[in-house]
């Protein structure tokens, strides 16, 4: 079997790609008729700092109420008022801040999957987020990313795109460490040529074209491809965008961030996976008391956005791309039970991952360790008990069609699906190499990382 080289649309210069202005790029347009091509759009959210989940997902009955209450005297979510936390079930509330988010659970398509993380903690922000993104927990020196490995191994995608994958920012996401297809944007007016006066843009162009396609190498195709998305972007999507049906994105990065996952994904040119981060989670001190405060305003933040995004793109366009969206929302931990002496918490251990989609299997899910004595991980955090790589894993087979799971996840062997998102189940392979299908891993130092400012 032929691998895809997923090398990106080469339109030969800049004068090719004007003459398409306007113009759409179906998803079929380079597929294989022999394939059955993948069109899910893979949108992954790090909330960095470690996020309180107790203060997201709130126990809100019984014996675990009690002790969550006792534990956290000043910064609880209350049961009354125009703060209380909003019912999930009989046993688990949502934070009031995250009513946007709240309303897309009541119409069956968001997910909370409790007690998710690392199965042996790390308080380190920096080595547990390593863990995760490049999906090797215990080992931060992997050389790629687990979204990079799932593009790798991908038998569905098609030969060529044009942009599969936007890791939105300055900085290529971890998890797409080693993808040389990744295109790092900011904003859609900012992604252009930033090399001296402006009058030299089209020269640069030019002589970059001829630069680029001197050779085959992943650099020249590489360097071919941010052209080539550059022009598309700058022709189809750099002026005011309007979101559809009456979406309203919050003010700031983060919203600004999932607008432009919103138009790369209507601009139908073949995004498969956004990557996009919202910091600021590491609250020690001040969190907020009685359900107010910061924490709770990051959490109106993620919720609005996370919900306008989904509004956006609901029926948008010639289909519906609800129809082909997952969004997954974590942290690298969460917090203790108790908050410290500065009202805020300190670093944890489990924490929630929250999964949106229009083929979400709404509802808690996942096993609850309880708040107990003899229940809390060292005595005082939520206990893990689901890996984060088995809610990743059910996404990638449920709806990306990707069963290579060993490749993918190098040593996790022991998948079962949740049933957090509808799908087909294929069994999971987990050989280390997907039965000797692709390569070991990628070259060191051959990350192909490309942004606005190095086309």
């Amino acid at each position: 079997m032929t691998r895809p080289t997923r090398r990106g649309f080469v339109a030969g210069c800049s004068a090719t790609i004007a003459g398409m202005a306007g113009a759409r790029f179906p998803s079929l347009a380079f597929a294989d008729p022999d394939v059955d091509i993948n069109h899910e759009v893979l949108v992954v959210v790090f909330l960095r700092g470690g996020m309180d989940g107790l203060n997201m997902v709130v126990p809100i009955s019984g014996a675990d109420r009690s002790t969550y209450v006792d534990a956290r005297p000043n910064i609880a979510v209350p049961l009354g008022g125009a703060d209380s936390a909003l019912p999930l079930n009989g046993q688990f509330g949502l934070h009031r801040a995250a009513q946007p988010l709240h309303e897309l659970y009541q119409s069956g398509k968001v997910a909370v999957v409790n007690a998710t993380g690392l199965d042996e903690a790390s308080r380190s922000h920096f080595d547990s987020m390593e863990f995760i993104e490049r999906g090797t927990p215990g080992v931060k020196t992997t050389g790629s990313g687990w979204l990079a490995r799932h593009f790798i191994s991908a038998e569905n995608l098609p030969p060529e795109i044009i942009m599969p994958s936007v890791s939105v920012g300055n900085l290529q996401a971890t998890s797409l460490l080693g993808d040389r297809n990744t295109i790092n944007m900011s904003s859609p007016g900012s992604f252009n040529l930033q090399i001296g006066p402006w009058e030299w843009r089209d020269a640069q162009r030019v002589a970059l074209r001829h630069m680029y396609a001197g050779d085959d190498t992943w650099l020249h195709a590489s360097g071919l491809q941010a052209l080539d998305a550059m022009d598309i972007v700058e022709l189809n999507a750099s002026g005011n965008y309007t979101p559809s049906n009456g979406a309203v994105y919050p003010s700031g990065s983060f919203g600004d961030g999932l607008q432009v996952i919103a138009q790369m994904t209507k601009l139908d040119l073949g995004l498969r996976v956004a990557t996009m981060d919202i910091g600021g989670w590491d609250t020690h001190v001040s969190q907020g008391d009685d359900g107010v405060g910061y924490f709770a305003g990051l959490m109106a933040t993620v919720s609005q956005g996370l919900a306008a995004l989904y509004t956006d793109l609901d029926g948008s366009g010639d289909e519906n791309y609800t129809d082909r969206l997952t969004m997954v929302v974590q942290s690298e931990f969460g917090r203790r039970l108790l908050e410290n002496a500065d009202r805020g918490t300190d670093h944890g251990h489990g924490n929630p991952m929250i999964v949106v989609s229009g083929n979400a299997i709404g509802g808690v899910h996942g096993s609850w360790p309880g708040l107990g004595p003899g229940q809390l991980f060292d005595d005082a955090d939520l206990a893990v008990t689901t890996d984060f790589r088995r809610v990743l894993s059910e996404i990638l087979i449920r709806r990306m069609g990707n069963h290579h799971l060993g490749y993918i996840f190098p040593g996790y062997e022991s998948y079962q699906p949740l049933g957090i998102v509808s799908g087909t189940d294929i069994p999971p392979d987990y050989s280390a190499g997907g039965d000797g299908l692709f390569a070991d891993d990628f070259e060191s130092g051959d990350t192909g990382n490309w942004s606005a400012a190095t086309p």
